[in-house]
């Protein structure tokens, strides 16, 4: 157990909004989300990754990992496709949940952290207009105006690109990790075999699953024994916001490619340059140590 408590004070709620069957990467944040004293994770609501059925896949992962934690916390199915999709549909319960916990009357602010696209999020804003401002999102995706790469689809923002925009553009208070940030989260295969297969069956599940697909042919663009573990910056930066370096610029507009152009009236929103990449992975790794213990590899 954590020999330490967080003051009420202190903690937030937290909504994880996730594409968890997409790649391996997702169920490693939203373990560590499910670990924190500081995020009271009020559910974990799946998102599309922008293929028929992708939803259900992230929803049925949800669930895997949230019985491997033996963890009792909602888990919602999202909106079944882009946004561009959802018109003359009845809105998600992941929507639904989204608009009833922000419209809570509660001291702790409430946190949406967005691993994928943001097709969840846009829904509700488009659908609920009175729920803008009443929490904040943090999103995982997009390229940077400073930063473009044009060999690179960037796969959050570009799996919904209508709902990137929405969102970026609405004014609510967004807090971005871009792909320069989320890319530097390295993690070689021995070291998750080595500090996190030992920990119990999430231990093994994340293991397990993050070979399986490194040798799917899905990761061909993978560097062969690494990761980045790039969804896990916004569980550490909703820990700790000052985790890393950010300023206060204009919301990006995302093209179709996913290259990134600044727009005259932009809000601004923080964007952040680089985050501490040993701590967030260090928080992860003793959290599954500590709680779930540590069998014979």
């Amino acid at each position: 157990m954590l020999k330490y408590e967080v003051p009420e004070y202190k903690k937030i709620r937290v909504i994880v909004d996730t594409d968890a069957a997409c790649e391996a990467d997702d169920p490693f944040a939203i373990a560590q989300a499910l670990m924190s004293k500081k995020l009271d994770v009020r559910a974990v609501v799946a998102e599309h990754f922008g293929e028929a059925g992708s939803m259900e896949k992230s929803y049925q992962e949800i669930l895997t990992i949230l019985s491997c934690m033996e963890k009792d916390v909602p888990a919602l199915r999202g909106e079944d496709g882009r946004l561009c999709e959802t018109k003359g549909t009845a809105p998600s319960p992941a929507v639904e949940f989204l608009k009833e916990e922000a419209l809570r009357q509660e001291e702790k602010p409430l946190f949406v952290l967005c691993l994928g696209a943001m097709t969840n999020v846009a829904r509700a804003l488009r659908e609920y207009p009175q729920i803008k401002g009443k929490f904040t999102v943090i999103w995982i995706g997009c390229q940077d105006t400073e930063q473009n790469n044009p060999h690179i689809r960037e796969f959050n923002s570009g799996n919904d690109i209508e709902a990137a925009n929405f969102v970026l553009h609405s004014g609510m208070d967004l807090w971005l990790a871009p792909m320069k940030v989320y890319a530097t989260m390295l993690i070689s295969l021995a070291e998750i075999q080595r500090r996190i297969y030992p920990c119990g069956n999430i231990g093994k599940h994340l293991f397990e699953n993050m070979v399986a697909y490194n040798n799917s042919p899905f990761a061909g663009w993978t560097a062969g024994e690494s990761w980045s573990l790039g969804d896990n910056p916004a569980v550490g930066i909703a820990m700790h916001p000052g985790c890393g370096r950010f300023r206060m610029r204009p919301a990006p507009f995302v093209q179709q490619d996913t290259l990134c152009v600044e727009k005259e009236g932009a809000p601004l929103i923080r964007i952040y340059d680089d985050v501490d990449s040993r701590f967030i992975l260090e928080d992860m790794m003793c959290k599954l140590e500590i709680l779930y213990g540590a069998r014979q590899a």
